[in-house]
C-alpha cells in the first residue's frame, strides 16, 4: 500500500564508499571460508572426501600442466598494467592484442609515478598494500601522482589446487576491463583480509561477489570462464624474464616489486614514512633531470669608444 508520497532519490555510492563496501565483504567472505576450511578438515580426517581431493589433485596437474593458447589482454591494461590517477579514475587504453608487446605508459616527470607488481596471494604483498593504500590514495586525488599496478601470478602453485593467484589476478583483469573505475576498491578488498598461501582462497563465486561490491557488475562470466588466465600468464612470464621498461632493475624476482619513476623501493614494506619519503625523493630527482637548467641570455656588448 503506497502512501502516495514521492519515493527518496537514491544516496549516490562514492569511490570511498564502494572500498570500504568491498574490503567489508572480503572480510565477510574470509570468515566464511575458514569456517569452511575447518569443516573440510574434520571430514577429511573422517576420510569421507578424500577420493574427491584426489580427482581435485589429478585436475589441478592437468590444468597447471596444460599450455594456454595466447589470448587478448583485457581493455585499460596495455602496459600490462591498470594507471590509476587524480580521482582513482583509471586510465583508458585498448586492449593487448594476443602476441603483441605491451605498451609502457609514458612518463610525467612533474608526477610521481609509482609501480607495482603484486600477486594476491602474496603475503608481502598485503602487507605493502595494508600499510601504503591510504597515503597513495590521498597522493593519486592530490593528483601528486599515479600508480600502476601489474598482478601477476607467480604463486599460483601455492594454493592447494585452485591456483587461486591465477584466478585472482585474471578478476582483477576482468574488472579492468569492464569497470575500471573499480579496480582500485577491488584491489584493496583482495588484500583486505588476505588468504594465506597453502589455503585455497576465495572460490569464483566469492570472487564475483566482491567484484560487485566494488562497483563491477558485469563480471561473472569473464571471472569464471577466466577470460584473461592466458594473458595473466604471459604478463606473468613477461614480468619475470624481463627486460622491464623505464627500470634500474632488468625483471621482477619477487612481489612486491616496487618502482617509482623506474627506481626500485627496497625500504620497509610497512614503513609508511620511508616509503613517502622514497616517493618525494624519487620524483624530485627525476623532476631536476628532466627539467634543463635555463642557460642565461648574454646583455648587449658595449662597443669601446673610437
Amino acid at each position: 500500500m503506497t502512501t502516495g508520497e514521492p519515493a527518496a532519490p537514491d544516496t549516490p555510492v562514492s569511490k570511498n564508499d564502494r572500498r570500504e563496501a568491498a574490503r567489508e565483504k572480503a572480510k565477510e567472505l574470509r570468515a566464511a571460508q575458514r569456517r569452511k576450511e575447518i569443516r573440510n578438515r574434520v571430514l577429511l580426517q573422517g576420510g569421507i572426501i578424500v577420493a574427491v581431493l584426489a580427482v581435485v589433485a589429478i585436475v589441478a596437474v592437468i590444468v597447471v600442466s596444460s599450455i594456454r593458447p595466447a589470448t587478448k589482454g583485457p581493455a585499460n591494461m596495455a602496459s600490462d598494467g591498470i594507471v590509476i590517477g587524480q580521482g582513482l579514475v583509471a586510465q583508458r587504453t585498448d586492449a593487448l592484442q594476443a602476441g603483441a608487446e605491451p605498451v609502457p605508459t609514458a612518463e610525467d616527470p612533474a608526477v610521481a609515478q609509482i609501480r607495482v607488481y603484486v600477486d594476491y596471494l602474496c603475503p608481502f604483498c598485503g602487507d605493502f598494500e595494508r600499510a601504503n593504500a591510504d597515503q597513495i590514495e590521498s597522493l593519486l586525488d592530490s593528483g601528486a601522482a599515479t600508480m600502476e599496478i601489474h598482478p601477476i601470478a607467480i604463486l599460483a602453485g601455492r594454493s592447494a589446487g585452485t591456483q587461486y593467484s591465477l584466478r585472482a589476478a585474471n578478476a582483477a583483469a576482468c574488472v579492468a576491463d569492464s569497470a575500471p573505475d573499480s579496480f582500485w576498491a577491488f584491489n584493496s578488498a583482495l588484500f583486505a583480509d588476505q588468504p594465506a598461501e597453502g589455503t585455497p582462497g576465495l572460490t569464483d563465486d566469492e570472487l564475483v561477489a566482491l567484484a560487485e561490491t566494488a562497483g563491477a557488475s558485469d563480471v561473472e562470466d569473464c571471472i569464471e570462464d577466466q577470460d584473461f588466465a592466458g594473458w595473466v600468464e604471459s604478463a606473468t612470464t613477461r614480468a619475470t624474464t624481463g627486460p622491464l621498461a623505464d627500470a634500474n632493475i632488468s625483471k621482477v624476482e619477487a612481489t612486491p616489486t616496487i618502482l617509482v619513476n623506474g627506481r626500485q623501493y627496497t625500504g620497509s614494506l610497512e614503513d609508511t614514512e620511508e616509503f613517502r619519503a622514497f616517493v618525494l625523493q624519487a620524483s624530485s630527482e627525476s623532476y631536476s633531470t628532466a627539467t634543463p637548467t635555463p642557460t642565461p641570455t648574454p646583455g648587449p656588448t658595449e662597443q669601446p669608444e673610437g
